[in-house]
């Protein structure tokens, strides 16, 4: 047994030394009864629980490759994903939450690119922006979120994203948002925690233009870098991590229509080394 974990451990030591790139996908949690065994006490904790649950996992059984080891390690496991049929997709809504770590807008299409090919769909219902943190002091304004928006919208008129929504916005960053934007927001996401009720001009602005309000409990950055190589060393035997960072997560619920119920949640997170 211990040659077999000493095997595992240079494994991972090799591929993980060589890759440039890690993608992981954390399989549907509903069905992934080890996740349940706690209850996680937020979004954070929960996405650190899956890195390292998923990792552990793909670790144990992934061999090196006959020949050359690849740049991108796919840190996903086949049987927990749970894709959706061309029968099915009419009765089912896609909706997904993109935190973005980084400023680099194409971030944006490879996550979407991502989750279509993920779930076997071609077109994702609703997409909801979350923009990398701002420094100490600084405030969101109309040209930080406007790369971000114009990517979304290209995204939009090629079919990939039927709507798209925003998050954390105030009525008067979303009201400019709005003007400005040539495929409008459909919904904007509130923090509860922030706000215990949801500011009237805010709610009277949404009203009249068919904004959605929807609340959330996301942290202002679901996931630090140092946690997320807390994540990826405990799932590695405690091997150096320390030149991966996170580029984006991605969140998805796939809810039943009819029903309201979810059929499937999980995380799809996307890391790089850092160039020496």
């Amino acid at each position: 047994m211990e040659a077999e974990n000493t095997d595992v451990i240079v494994n991972v030591k090799t591929l993980l030394n060589h890759a440039k790139a890690l993608k992981l996908h954390t399989g549907n949690l509903v069905n992934r009864s080890r996740l349940k065994k706690k209850c996680p006490s937020s979004p954070s904790e929960e996405l650190q629980d899956c890195i390292r649950a998923t990792l552990s996992d793909w670790f144990s059984t992934t061999q090196l490759p006959n020949e050359d080891l690849p740049d991108m390690l796919d840190c996903s496991i086949p049987q927990a994903t749970d894709a959706i049929t061309p029968e099915e997709r009419e009765e089912l809504k896609v909706s997904v939450k993109l935190f973005l770590c980084e400023t680099d807008q194409s971030s944006i299409r490879d996550a979407v690119d991502m989750a279509c090919q993920t779930l076997a769909v071609s077109q994702l219902d609703s997409v909801i922006i979350a923009p990398p943190g701002l420094p100490e002091g600084d405030s969101q304004t109309l040209a930080h979120l406007q790369p971000a928006w114009e990517e979304l919208e290209a995204l939009v008129r090629s079919q990939k994203i039927a709507a798209i929504g925003t998050s954390d916005l105030d009525k008067d960053l979303l009201e400019q948002l709005y003007n400005w934007a040539q495929v409008k927001p459909s919904s904007n996401q509130v923090n509860l925690a922030s706000c215990c009720v949801m500011p009237p001009d805010l709610t009277a602005f949404a009203k009249e233009f068919d904004i959605q309000l929807l609340t959330h409990n996301d942290p202002k950055e679901l996931m630090s870098a140092a946690t997320f190589q807390e994540a990826v060393q405990e799932s590695t035997q405690d091997l150096n991590v320390a030149d991966w960072r996170l580029e984006w997560v991605l969140r998805y619920s796939i809810i039943v229509k009819s029903r309201g119920i979810i059929k499937a949640k999980g995380y799809l997170v996307n890391a790089r080394k850092a160039s020496p």
